[in-house]
């Protein structure tokens, strides 16, 4: 593919994931006063019903990711984002007009059978893009992310002022530019010749999690990833809802500091993560991701006051530099027609977090932020996504003892740091 579309094909996939992410981020902070609306209930169980709709979500895409990824690898990538972002754009309809909490589900179950954007994307990025520059990619399509969570939360602060339903209006048709930008402009990246039948019997997560994991990189890496993603469901879960119990934030103060992560996500991913693995390699790029997520997640949990979340963020931005280097790591050891597969195995995977997640980190929110029991401590659920942060630092740091010495992928370089 040519140099002048790459970069055109690189433009449209950072628009599509900037506008999948303002999406996204405009509804979380008025998520928790739509679900008090439809459920007729307060604050608490709020937060329970809110992790049961992301579990329902990611059991979906638990499922169906692995079929995407094959289905992408056998018909290309272009009609799979396709796919997934007219969805995105039918769910927040269904969301924005739903009377019950029953109609959130439906969209949720939805949404999550076709939700591929990601590994579609990253898959493109593998179709087009050397093994040792991807990281820098993997980081613009995070600075994209980061630039949506910048902007999505602060308006949906602002439009939450005008009813709970507004931001979501606002991310139906932020989806449909979405699909129409990628109808347009975007070609196809896999050729046909390089494309391989589909293989529908073995597409079901727990058969390629088999496959796959008779790779060494991805036997060890896998797990990493699993725990680092885990414990990253603290903030997605809890973050709106820990910070009006512990500091009475507004719908507006949580959108602006979400807005302010994502600045900051914007720096790390976009800029730092590229020139940080050429220096030093992936792997140690992945290992100061993980030393600072932990430390972050302590942070969060134990500060008193609404303003050092701020202190914390600063530092804690770094933890950007993981999941680029991951992909880096993982992308660099698979052939060219099991991209689409290895993709939908990650996006496989980060749903398996997604079903556990939410549910372990809402009851822990639930559970110590009831002042009728008999200990109150609204970070219990920083303090565990610390605690799983810890193993994934640990079984990377046994990942590079066991990888020394041993051809463990196709690019060496990458897969030793």
């Amino acid at each position: 593919m040519e140099i002048r579309y790459r970069k055109q094909a690189m433009a449209v996939l950072f628009c599509t994931v900037l506008m999948n992410a303002t999406g996204f981020g405009i509804i979380i902070p008025v998520m928790p006063q739509l679900i008090m609306e439809v459920s007729a209930g307060g604050l608490t169980s709020a937060a329970f019903y809110n992790g049961w709709l992301m579990f329902a979500y990611a059991v979906m895409q638990f499922v169906f990711a692995p079929v995407i990824g094959n289905l992408s690898d056998r018909y290309g990538r272009r009609v799979v984002i396709l796919v997934s972002l007219a969805v995105f754009s039918v769910d927040f309809f269904i969301m924005a007009w739903a009377p019950t909490l029953y109609w959130l589900f439906v969209g949720r179950v939805f949404a999550g059978m076709a939700a591929s954007t990601q590994g579609a994307a990253n898959a493109y990025i593998a179709d087009i893009i050397e093994p040792d520059e991807r990281a820098g990619r993997y980081g613009m399509l995070g600075a994209a992310f980061g630039i949506g969570f910048l902007v999505g939360p602060v308006i949906g602060g602002l439009l939450g002022e005008y009813g709970s339903r507004v931001p979501f209006l606002g991310g139906a048709v932020l989806g449909l530019i979405n699909f129409l930008l990628a109808l347009f402009f975007l070609r196809e990246s896999l050729p046909v010749s390089k494309r391989r039948p589909l293989d529908l019997k073995g597409a079901n997560p727990f058969s390629a999690f088999q496959r796959v994991t008779k790779n060494p990189v991805f036997f060890w890496l896998l797990p990493v990833l699993f725990l680092y993603v885990l414990a990253h469901f603290v903030f997605p879960a809890t973050w709106s809802y820990y910070t009006i119990v512990r500091f009475s934030w507004s719908p507006a103060e949580i959108g602006y500091s979400l807005g302010f992560v994502g600045i900051l996500m914007v720096l790390v991913q976009g800029l730092l993560t590229k020139r940080a693995v050429s220096r030093i390699g992936a792997y140690y790029v992945c290992l100061i991701g993980l030393v600072v997520s932990l430390f972050s997640y302590i942070g969060y949990g134990l500060l008193p006051e609404g303003w050092m979340m701020y202190l914390v963020m600063l530092p804690g931005a770094l933890s950007g530099f993981t999941m680029p280097a991951m992909q880096q790591l993982m992308t660099s050891s698979v052939r060219e027609d099991r991209q689409g597969e290895l993709q939908g195995l990650i996006t496989s995977l980060y749903s398996l977090t997604a079903i556990l997640g939410p549910l372990i980190m809402t009851w822990l929110f639930s559970r110590f932020s009831d002042t009728t029991s008999g200990f109150y401590f609204p970070g219990m659920a920083f303090i565990f996504a610390a605690v799983l942060t810890s193993l994934s630092l640990l079984l990377l740091l046994w990942f590079r003892i066991f990888s020394k010495g041993r051809n463990l992928g196709k690019d060496d370089s990458a897969v030793n740091g």
